[in-house]
């Protein structure tokens, strides 16, 4: 049986492969757009991808972090998490 950490970590993974989905089609629907739109969406693109560096960097640490540390970090990247899911809603109102 995996322990809580493994299936975290096995969890973050996932959600950054999502990630990265989601962010190569706002690219894809930011070719498409008028030169405002597509300006606007560069920019938040950019911001998307900080995140998702630091949401990567956070689930390193936490798979190479010990048993009592990871739960700390684990604080970290939820709140991460929680700014890419509210960046990644609110980018995809103002790109329609």
């Amino acid at each position: 049986m995996k322990d809580k950490r493994t299936m975290y970590i096995e969890k973050l993974s996932a959600q950054i492969v999502e990630w990265d989905v989601q962010i190569e089609r706002l690219k894809e629907k930011a070719q498409s757009a008028t030169a405002e739109v597509r300006a606007e969406s560069n920019k938040m693109i950019s911001i998307l991808q900080l995140k998702r560096d630091q949401g990567a960097e956070k689930l390193q640490g936490i798979a190479m972090a010990t048993d009592d540390e990871w739960e700390d970090m684990k604080e970290a990247a939820e709140q991460i998490w929680g700014e890419f899911k509210g960046l990644i809603r609110d980018t995809i109102k103002k790109t329609g």
